[in-house]
């Protein structure tokens, strides 16, 4: 199919524009400085070249600070995007593979640090209509105890809090409230994007609709989220916390696809989060995420007949508060009697709800007290298809990872249905699909290789067995595997790219859209070629 008339214009004016930066239109860094800044503008760039992961180093010549500003955020832009240079933001640095960072110094590139540097107005509560605002960078253990001062709080959650609300809303968000909520993403009433010309937009699904659903998921591409609206409801006072073993995998995901299935059932029904994880070495029972085991009562796998080597657990909570407490324990018995666990393996406690939702950051407390917090993080996020599950539990759990897996290993479904399709998030085709989650770390360079080494045998073995998984927190090298990635989107996102940010200038350490003029060429192939 050729390309229409708006289509050869679009890519004209990316190319006159590109030929134009060729030239040299540059007035970075020191003329910066004259651009009337809010925040603080510094050339010291160490703390923004690494992140979570510790696999790359960032290449950023400076860093903005722009202290809760959306105004200095798109002043920095709109300059980037006249004078030609890359613009990154930051929020925590929790990325895994650079993907927030400027990977090269010929970019000259710089890093917005969301994060840092805010007023205690970037989070404004509205108890009536329950919603809360929140700065882009602000982190959501901050959205947190700002909204329980109302008896409020988000519906949908990570595992861990002290992310940025822009960093997971550019991704999706996900946790064992997925499947009865949705993502983060789904959760959002209006945002202010500052696009890639540099442009201050409010956009919800009413306005600007295009930019909304595009920044959703987006991983950065088409605006930097300066200010997010995010729906709220009545917070509880506690949870229930259970974590039961199986030893058969095909019950274990019968038993969770169960429990999802129950997400229009009233709240005394269903269980509020439903999570799992794969114990293939005895030693990480007892390790940092599964310290919920008591220590004065071991499980050992003799005693549990574990098939093939591995042994799943089941994590589910229920909310209350003191007003219904008295019914709770017959809910959860109720539900339980479902349930085909191992009967001996029921492991109970009770805690209050913020406790909970904060307990990663506990656990990070202790590891980093070790030592072995700030260490390369080689992680592989998979969504995989319901119909290969089983494939997938043969060929990688019982199969690849041996017994040694170097961390936690999380595995839960989640509905499509509770995903909005419009937003950029690519997912499998069923209607139920797994986050397979290997959250490893490398404590040195030969942990590291084999780790890696591991992670491009598990994306092996997908391909050959034609299991159509997608990354979660995606890392590719090449836009054809861009391409791939995204499938039936790709003329959808590339589209919303160019009226974007048709310069490419924001995001470059995601690598799906190259910032050299060189490679136009490229890009300008792939669109026509796929119109």
């Amino acid at each position: 199919m050729s390309m229409n008339n708006n289509h050869k214009l679009l890519l004209l004016t990316f190319v006159i524009y590109r030929l134009i930066v060729t030239v040299g239109l540059t007035l970075f860094p020191s003329e910066l400085l004259s651009l009337g800044l809010k925040g603080k503008l510094s050339m010291e760039v160490e703390s923004s070249s690494k992140d979570f992961g510790m696999l790359n180093q960032g290449e950023a010549v400076a860093v903005l600070h722009p202290a809760g500003s959306a105004e200095d955020v798109a002043r920095l832009v709109r300059t980037a995007y006249e004078s030609g240079f890359a613009v990154s933001a930051r929020g925590h640095g929790h990325s895994i593979n650079g993907q927030a960072m400027i990977k090269e110094k010929k970019l000259k590139g710089v890093v917005i640090e969301m994060g840092k540097g805010g007023d205690n107005n970037n989070i404004r509560v509205c108890e009536e209509e329950m919603y809360v605002d929140a700065w882009g960078g602000e982190l959501w253990i901050e959205v947190l105890n700002a909204t329980l001062e109302y008896g409020l709080a988000p519906m949908s959650w990570t595992d861990y809090l002290y992310l940025s609300v822009g960093g997971t809303l550019s991704n999706a968000g996900i946790s064992g409230q997925t499947f009865n909520h949705g993502p983060q993403i789904t959760n959002v009433h209006q945002l202010d994007v500052v696009t890639g010309k540099g442009e201050l937009l409010r956009c919800s699904e009413e306005q600007n609709s295009e930019l909304f659903h595009g920044v959703l998921g987006g991983l950065g591409q088409f605006g930097v989220i300066t200010r997010v609206r995010i729906a709220l409801e009545p917070a509880p006072h506690r949870v229930r916390w259970i974590r039961v073993l199986y030893s058969n995998f095909s019950t274990f995901t019968k038993d969770q696809e169960f429990l999802i299935s129950l997400h229009e059932k009233p709240a005394s029904q269903k269980f509020d989060y439903v999570e799992g994880s794969v114990i293939v070495d005895e030693g990480l029972i007892n390790n940092w995420r599964s310290s919920f085991f008591s220590p004065s009562n071991p499980v050992k796998f003799i005693s549990l007949n574990v098939d093939g080597g591995a042994l799943y657990c089941l994590e589910i909570t229920k909310n209350y508060n003191q007003e219904n407490g008295d019914s709770i324990d017959e809910e959860i018995k109720v539900l339980l009697k479902k349930l085909d666990f191992i009967p001996t393996s029921v492991f109970t406690t009770d805690l209050p709800y913020v406790d909970f939702l904060d307990r990663v950051h506990k656990a990070e407390l202790k590891l980093r007290s070790k030592g072995l917090w700030d260490v390369p993080h080689p992680w592989l996020n998979l969504f995989v298809p319901k119909s290969r599950i089983d494939d997938f539990d043969k060929g990688v759990f019982k199969g690849i990872l041996g017994n040694k897996t170097s961390g936690p290993i999380l595995i839960y479904p989640m509905n499509k249905s509770k995903w909005d399709q419009r937003s950029s998030v690519v997912t499998p085709e069923e209607e139920v699909f797994y986050l397979v989650s290997f959250l490893r770390s490398a404590l040195d360079g030969e942990t590291l290789e084999y780790l890696n080494n591991q992670n491009h045998q598990i994306l092996r073995f997908c391909n050959d067995a034609k299991i159509n998984v997608k990354q979660y927190l995606p890392h590719y090298t090449t836009q054809q595997q861009w391409m791939d990635h995204f499938g039936d989107k790709w003329t959808q996102f590339f589209h919303r790219k160019m009226q974007f940010d048709p310069h490419c200038i924001l995001a470059t350490g995601q690598q799906i859209f190259q910032f050299h003029p060189s490679s136009i060429a490229t890009n300008i192939t792939n669109y026509h070629h796929i119109i």
